[in-house]
């Protein structure tokens, strides 16, 4: 049986509403672009602190010119072409999980959604954790979340 799954809120078209959390959370000085700045910011609340300046160049080099969200989502489309949206997903999940473990910390998620970008209220929180609760060791298996994300119901 199909779950509600509350990461569809808003005009219900998840992709856009995922990518604009992406992008908002990574525009770390809320200026509307991201920027080496923002990126080295990025990876380093991931736990990466020595990224290299020439790395951070070159993914700035990629677009045609200042970061801002259409071009960001621009980005990504051409990044995305024949891929799988699942998979999309799980790759966007697995920047939390840098241990590739296939789960995520439920409060650091939770943290995540209420403080970033369009935040999720507790009502909205309670609703994912109602249809996705954490393990025993509080952990959120985001691989099914994602299953769900994008099949609309969970895997047998």
């Amino acid at each position: 049986m199909a779950q509600h799954c509350p990461v569809q809120h808003g005009n219900g078209n998840k992709f856009s509403f995922f990518f604009q959390q992406a992008f908002t959370i990574m525009d770390q000085n809320r200026d509307g672009f991201i920027d080496k700045a923002d990126l080295r910011d990025t990876f380093a609340a991931l736990g990466r602190l020595n990224v290299k300046n020439e790395e951070l160049e070159d993914m700035v080099k990629e677009a045609p010119g200042p970061i801002n969200f259409t071009v960001f989502l621009t980005m990504f489309g051409e990044k995305l072409k024949g891929t799988d949206p699942e998979e999309t997903i799980l790759n966007a999940f697995k920047i939390f999980d840098p241990e590739g473990k296939g789960h995520i910390k439920a409060d650091y998620i939770k943290e995540m959604l209420m403080t970033q970008a369009d935040r999720f209220s507790q009502e909205e929180i309670n609703q994912m954790f109602a249809a996705f609760p954490p393990d025993v060791s509080g952990n959120l298996d985001y691989k099914n979340l994602c299953y769900v994300i994008t099949h609309g119901e969970e895997k047998d």
